[in-house]
């Protein structure tokens, strides 16, 4: 197992003034309001207590037995509660929050906000609060890009309100630009940013830290090509978490549908050709840690068509030569392209005896390993479960969203370096 030590250290990250924090977390109407429930997860996990208020347009998409159940608080939702107003009243409430966050934003709350109408308890709360108000908007492109919402946006941050986001990706109208709430695992680094000692420490600040992710697209011929179901969520993530330790990261990545993380240097790559040769421009000068996050294809076509082959009426078969890829992450161990390299092991069966083998027959200083024939976690899922192996140790934590679990496996990292240098 993980030695004790780096064990202690670990869990000693985690420990931060999240602890006992008062945070008051408002849900105002839109899609995006699934996403909250993941991140009052995130902030009980490290010990907030987060007492929530939906708006009437919030209800149509999260439930309040769901959201009481999460937090372990009564859920709040109409400025005129007798029962309410009884215990905690709105004032009250206003009073007991160290910080509010409104994790979706709608346009028409933030409309609301910036004309300081007090007509729900939501808005009302804002108004009569003297702590910060974060705001994570969340609507259509469009609407974000009107320029009422952006006087509005412009307007609310004079007036001291701070934000996060909105993402640039595809909309669940089906509308791809600027609207997307951020994810959970940034919201929470933002609340945690806030206060004078976060969680996220600025350890990292001048390292160089190179990370693959997604899949690497073969050619056959102009149309079809062979690939994987890699979604890149586990490198991004990687990439996040690297980043807000004030690391330097590099994300070379293959073709996907995800947006890049704010700040990150972005080389998009197809083959594997193209990522072996991406990875060694951008470490010329050694990376201090590499990450081989991506799922690379094992194969390509000998000579790939020029042209979109056809049909042949007289045969049911087709014949492809394949050749073998590149290995990236040997040829970078081989060539000491970092000082930290580290692979991922996606296996069907037989996970950790090929995960050890991967690393010892590439001269890697981890490996981390996970079962993709599992259909809770591993590609196209937004949870995963892994295994880190190392010379020394194994270490298996629990299943978990994939910004979750990066933050994790960037700590491992970091004190499996601090135990190197000592």
């Amino acid at each position: 197992m993980l030695t004790l030590s780096i064990t202690d250290r670990i869990e000693k990250f985690f420990m931060s003034n999240l602890v006992q924090k008062r945070i008051l977390l408002g849900i105002t109407g839109g899609i995006a309001a699934y996403k909250s429930i993941e991140l009052i997860r995130l902030l009980t996990k490290v010990g907030a207590e987060v007492q929530i208020v939906l708006t009437e347009g919030a209800k149509a998409f999260v439930t309040e037995m769901t959201l009481q159940a999460i937090s372990g608080h009564p859920v709040r939702s109409t400025l005129l509660d007798p029962n309410a107003e009884a215990g905690m009243g709105h004032i009250e409430l206003a009073k007991w929050a160290d910080l509010i966050v409104i994790a979706p934003a709608s346009a028409d709350f933030m409309a609301r906000y910036a004309q300081g109408m007090a007509n729900d308890l939501l808005s009302t709360l804002c108004l009569a609060t003297e702590s910060p108000v974060l705001l994570a908007p969340a609507m259509n492109q469009a609407m974000w890009r009107h320029p009422a919402t952006q006087a509005n946006a412009k307007l609310l941050a004079e007036r001291g309100a701070l934000s996060i986001g909105p993402a640039d990706g595809a909309q669940a109208c089906g509308d791809i630009g600027p609207g997307r709430m951020s994810e959970p695992g940034d919201i929470f680094n933002a609340i945690a940013a806030h206060f004078d000692r976060c969680l996220i420490k600025q350890d990292l600040t001048g390292q160089h830290w190179v990370i693959t992710a997604g899949p690497t697209m073969e050619a056959i011929d102009p149309v079809r090509y062979i690939s994987n179901h890699s979604s890149g969520k586990m490198g991004y993530a990687l990439a996040s978490a690297a980043m807000a330790r004030g690391a330097t990261v590099t994300l070379i990545s293959g073709p996907v549908q995800i947006t890049a993380p704010a700040g990150a240097n972005m080389i998009a790559v197809k083959s594997a050709d193209d990522m072996l040769a991406a990875c060694q421009q951008s470490m010329a000068t050694p990376a201090d840690v590499f990450i081989g996050a991506a799922a690379v294809a094992d194969f390509k076509m000998k000579t790939a068509n020029d042209q979109k082959m056809k049909k042949q009426s007289d045969t049911d078969e087709v014949t492809l030569t394949l050749v073998k890829n590149p290995d990236i992450i040997a040829t970078l161990a081989e060539q000491k392209r970092a000082k930290i390299i580290i692979g991922f092991a996606a296996e069907t069966q037989n996970v950790m005896e090929y995960a050890k083998g991967k690393l010892a027959r590439k001269g890697l200083d981890m490996i981390i390993a996970n079962d993709v024939s599992r259909s809770d976690i591993g590609f196209n899922q937004d949870e995963n479960q892994v295994t880190v192996i190392t010379k020394e140790s194994i270490w298996s934590p629990d299943k978990a969203a994939k910004h979750e679990l990066a933050i994790q496996l960037v700590e491992c990292i970091h004190q499996h370096a601090v135990s190197r240098r000592h």
